[in-house]
């Protein structure tokens, strides 16, 4: 029997944010050179919090490997930002990171790889309920991710052997004048003016696979939010969307902070996308960007482009943690 293939896609370490440093103190042209940066008077406490963070990722990377390691398989590991060609000839993608790093690996993968994401450094409840009044202690979320250092192992055993299965999740596709976009996103896409003040100028309406269209609608606003499924308990909940049922193939859509929509128009400022089923938007602005789970993938847009919208994009097989596979079907 063949030997199982693993690709470990790994978090890089400079993510992280450095210890804070002092600039140069301002100097005229008469005065002496500055002194070089010297280290920010900051709290003991955080400055332990985030060398802990780098140290809990590698100490769960080191984990990963050392697991890997001592089974009966071919692996290699990647930085996520050294990766930029489809993952090809593998049996399972392994992301170590959060949420980021499985959305990341995502872009690279079709419907045939299945991706087991591992939260490499989750928050700790009793560490944020110590330090809140002293700042955000919360770590990485790991949503999706169904493992972590404790459980990676047993987690792996089952979906290597098949008592744990993927869960197919949808994906959006995304248009652009008619071409498609390389890149599939997995919680959502936002589309807007790249400045977040700048006012967002566009058109848009759905049409089915009967061509049958809905009216138009001309928007001003913030931009226009879509979100698959397993998105819609990301930004879309944040906005007051509503949470979907992972299995649905729905899109769901919002559009972002309106300004002074008419009465008939509201309706449809929130709603869903049913699987045959496209929303066609037309950009006005004279420049625009189109994010694809979040900000890493941008593609640029310009007065006048098109965008088609819909979910006609291959799916993605993840290993879901146990709490969401208990709100799945069969």
């Amino acid at each position: 029997m063949a030997r199982r293939r693993v690709l470990l896609f790994l978090k890089p370490f400079d993510v992280y944010p450095p210890r804070p440093y002092v600039g140069a103190a301002a100097s005229s042209p008469t005065s002496a050179p500055s002194t070089p940066p010297q280290p920010r008077a900051a709290s003991p406490k955080i400055l332990s919090y985030l060398d802990d963070r780098c140290r809990v990722h590698k100490d769960t990377i080191d984990l990963c490997q050392s697991v890997l390691q001592r089974k009966s398989l071919d692996w290699i590991s990647v930085q996520r930002n050294h990766l930029s060609q489809p993952i090809r000839d593998v049996d399972l993608v392994i992301a170590v990171g959060g949420d980021g790093t499985l959305l990341r690996a995502s872009h690279f993968l079709d419907s045939s790889v299945p991706i087991l994401g591992v939260n490499s450094d989750p928050t700790c409840t009793k560490e944020v309920e110590e330090l809140t009044d002293e700042f955000d202690a919360r770590r990485s979320t790991g949503y999706l991710c169904a493992a972590t250092a404790g459980n990676f192992e047993q987690i792996l055993d089952a979906t290597l052997d098949g008592s744990r299965r993927p869960l197919e999740l949808s994906r959006i596709s995304v248009k652009l004048n008619g071409i498609q976009l390389p890149t599939y996103a997995l919680n959502d896409i936002l589309v807007s003016h790249p400045c977040p003040a700048s006012v967002s100028r566009f058109s848009f309406r759905k049409r089915n696979n009967m061509g049958e269209t809905s009216r138009l609608i001309n928007c001003r606003s913030s931009g226009l939010r879509v979100s698959t499924a397993a998105g819609s308990t990301a930004a879309m909940l944040s906005a007051g969307g509503f949470m979907m049922p992972l299995s649905s193939r729905e899109l769901q859509y919002m559009i972002r902070e309106p300004i002074s929509p008419t009465d008939a128009d509201k309706p449809m400022l929130h709603g869903f996308l049913k699987q045959e089923q496209h929303m066609l938007v037309v950009w006005y602005n004279q420049e625009g960007a189109v994010y694809v789970d979040g900000s890493h993938v941008v593609h640029s847009i310009q007065h006048g482009d098109s965008l088609e919208i819909s979910s006609d994009a291959p799916t993605l097989k993840v290993v879901l943690p146990e709490h969401l596979l208990k709100k799945a079907p069969e």
